[in-house]
């Protein structure tokens, strides 16, 4: 049976902003089911977000236990994440769980995976799933050439890109930003 799966995600931190946003495919196989699902979620009252890639049952599992991690750390996101990868890893039920989340605050950008690793870019950029390294790309050129453009013009730059390379990237984004 297959899976629904297939976004793009892409966050970036520039000029005093950090956005993230997704693009709002789902697929079934080689067949669009939903081209308007949110990826994108606000937490702790907007002062987080989250986007997730991979199967969409696995990732609410996954953000609501990141949820619960926020609450229980006082809205510390390091803490958060650190704690969450640990589970995801080390638990029997969530180690099944196929999902990647790119969740940022004002001060960072962290991936979250279920191989335990929670990762802070180097160059201000985070990109997950199917058209992952198109928008990382174009973000990586958009942030060192196009200087003029803010945090979240990048992000719809970038997830435009991509969505014009990756089948299973569409055009209808949702993009969210934070300020430091």
């Amino acid at each position: 049976m297959e899976k629904i799966h297939a976004t793009t995600v892409v966050a970036i931190r520039h000029n005093g902003q950090i956005s993230i946003g997704a693009d709002g495919q789902a697929t079934l196989g080689h067949t669009v089911v939903k081209d308007h699902v949110k990826k994108v979620r606000k937490l702790m009252d907007g002062k987080v977000l989250c986007g997730f890639a991979g199967s969409t049952a696995d990732a609410f599992t996954l953000l609501e236990r990141f949820d619960e991690k926020l609450t229980m750390y006082h809205g510390n996101m390091k803490r958060a994440a650190i704690e969450l990868a640990k589970d995801w890893r080390t638990d029997r039920y969530l180690r099944k769980l196929e999902a990647m989340m790119i969740v940022v605050n004002k001060d960072d950008l962290l991936l979250i995976s279920g191989t335990g690793d929670v990762i802070e870019p180097d160059n201000d950029i985070l990109s997950i799933g199917s058209g992952s390294m198109y928008a990382q790309s174009a973000a990586a050129a958009l942030k060192k050439h196009a200087t003029h453009l803010s945090a979240p013009e990048m992000v719809k730059e970038s997830l435009s890109i991509a969505a014009d390379i990756c089948i299973y990237t569409n055009h209808n984004f949702i993009i969210e930003t934070v300020s430091e």
